[in-house]
């Protein structure tokens, strides 16, 4: 019996079927890589190069196995016909219905997005408080997370998802990158990164952080907006707030308007009187004192439940003189804050001393976000700021100071270098700024030893534009709408990290299951081939 001729292009066909193997190999890859970025597990900056990829991987599977068919065809005929092709059959059937049942599945889950929380704790589900406010939205609302390249966005996603897939249609969000879109920030109101701006109609709101509590309490202001009015105190040389230049506080205001603030001047030489609507009264860089009489109607007007916030800057740069400053004595006899007569010589910043820096906080709603942040903070031509204990029911707290590179410079001369005196110039680290409040009488107060840094000029260097914003808003009460309680958190633990566990986890995963899957594999082959 004549033998079976050769195919003399066997080990040519080889190749192609060794090229097709590694094109399905490479297609299966980058295609579950384009589908795990698709999901949002990681993030790839050029995706064209990934699609060209993908399309090269295809294209060198049908090249294979398209030279395998030409100079193999008896291999593709027996295939199709044989006993192979049957069972070959059946299983590309079943994997085909398998395929079909999860392409369903996943178009169902994906159009009707469902979550389930598993957790003993309810860790991942949004509190009754949270769920009732989006169940009561009278119209839909829009966040724009503002977050640049710098910060990780996984967070606020994962916690605005869950906003979305509570909210019954009328939540959504996006995301925007304000250092590409310099315009749209400026045009919400955004000061700093990380920032969340929420949008009813023609309402908004900004959420200072990722955060449901933070979040709650600014839809909140959204859905109840309640006038909120603040004035700036005029008629002292101070900078005002709709002029134009860089000692102009119009950038200020128009944020603060941006958070439905209505934003306003007062004259009390000429009024007399503080309007009723006022939440708090901003006093900004006077150059001349304020007088006593006005101060006395301040103080009668934190008395009531009022609030200021202070912002002075070093004598040598105002008209003071000698003339005593009736606020500035209000601020230490009442309060305990007092604005020492120097100025900060700061040298962590090489190009500039009299510029003084801080990016070190104290705990208090003022700098939350600013130190989670690790946000500069700069104060140029400053004073210092004491504080101290004035009665049991007013707590001061320090709010921001420089480093031991610092001092308080007292006697300032025209073209000379300042240098440290230990007679007379007090050490760093200085305090800049400090917030009081009396547990009494609900007044508020906050204090700058500087008035620059909330100007035209610097109010978008760094944190400066979010320290003032956050000053505002603590003094008019509005950083309390709502406290959300905190779950307590279920303890888990998985293994101890000891070598030897780690060890023995790492065999078992790497060797012992995938060793099994091999073995049964092999096994089954050989039963086959013994029964032939």
């Amino acid at each position: 019996m004549a033998g079976k001729k050769k195919n003399p292009n066997a080990s040519y066909a080889l190749i192609g079927l060794i090229v097709a193997s590694l094109g399905c190999l490479s297609t299966g890859l980058i295609g579950a890589a384009n589908a795990l970025i698709r999901m949002g597990m990681f993030t790839l900056e050029n995706t064209d190069a990934l699609q060209l990829a993908l399309q090269i991987s295809l294209g060198v599977l049908v090249l294979g196995l398209a030279v395998y068919a030409i100079l193999s065809p008896d291999s593709i005929r027996r295939f199709v016909t044989g006993r192979q092709a049957r069972y070959g059959s059946n299983s590309l059937i079943l994997t085909l219905a398998v395929l079909g049942i999860v392409f369903v599945v996943n178009y169902l889950v994906f159009n009707n997005p469902k979550s389930w929380d598993l957790t003993v704790d309810k860790s991942n589900t949004l509190s009754d408080e949270t769920l009732q406010i989006l169940a009561t939205l009278p119209e839909k609302v829009t966040a724009t997370a503002f977050y640049s390249s710098s910060l990780d966005t996984s967070g606020a996603d994962e916690l605005l998802l869950k906003f979305k897939s509570n909210g019954n249609g009328k939540f959504d969000y996006t995301f925007l990158d304000p250092d590409t879109n310099p315009v749209a920030a400026r045009e919400a109101g955004i000061t700093g990164d990380g920032k969340i701006m929420l949008q009813m109609g023609e309402t908004k709101e900004i959420a200072a952080f990722a955060d449901e509590e933070e979040l709650v309490r600014t839809m909140i202001r959204l859905i109840s907006p309640e006038p909120r009015a603040v004035y700036f105190l005029q008629g002292h040389g101070e900078p005002g707030v709709d002029g134009s230049g860089e000692l102009s506080y119009s950038i200020a205001k128009s944020t603060l308007e941006s958070k439905n603030y209505t934003v306003n001047t007062l004259n009390l030489l000429s009024t007399k009187t503080i309007p009723e609507d006022a939440l708090a009264v901003i006093i900004a860089g006077p150059t001349k004192p304020v007088s006593a009489q006005e101060v006395s109607q301040l103080k009668k007007y934190v008395n009531e439940g009022g609030s200021l916030v202070v912002m002075e800057d070093p004598r040598f740069f105002t008209e003071f003189g000698e003339s005593p400053d009736p606020l500035a004595n209000y601020l230490t006899a009442d309060w305990g804050i007092t604005l020492n007569n120097d100025i900060v010589i700061d040298l962590v910043n090489t190009q500039n001393a009299f510029q003084a820096v801080s990016w070190q906080y104290n705990s208090h709603p003022i700098t939350v976000n600013l130190a989670d942040e690790k946000y500069y903070v700069i104060l140029p031509q400053a004073r210092s700021i004491n504080v101290s204990t004035v009665d049991e029911n007013t707590v001061t707290t320090a709010l921001i100071y420089t480093t031991d590179q610092s001092w308080g410079e007292s006697e300032l001369v025209d073209d000379e270098t300042p240098v440290f005196d230990e007679a007379t110039d007090t050490p760093g680290p200085l305090n800049l700024a400090a917030a009081g409040e009396n547990t009494q009488t609900t007044g508020r107060v906050v204090v700058f030893g500087n008035s620059v840094f909330a100007t035209d000029e610097v109010f978008d260097a760094y944190g400066n534009g979010n320290i003032f914003i956050n000053s505002v808003d603590w003094a008019a009460e509005q950083e309390d709408l709502l406290s959300i309680p905190v779950r307590e958190t279920t303890p888990r633990s998985f293994l101890p990290p000891t070598q030897g566990r780690f060890l023995l986890l790492v065999v078992m995963v790497v060797f012992v299951l995938p060793g099994m899957v091999v073995f049964m594999g092999v096994y089954s082959w050989y039963a086959r081939r013994k029964r032939g």
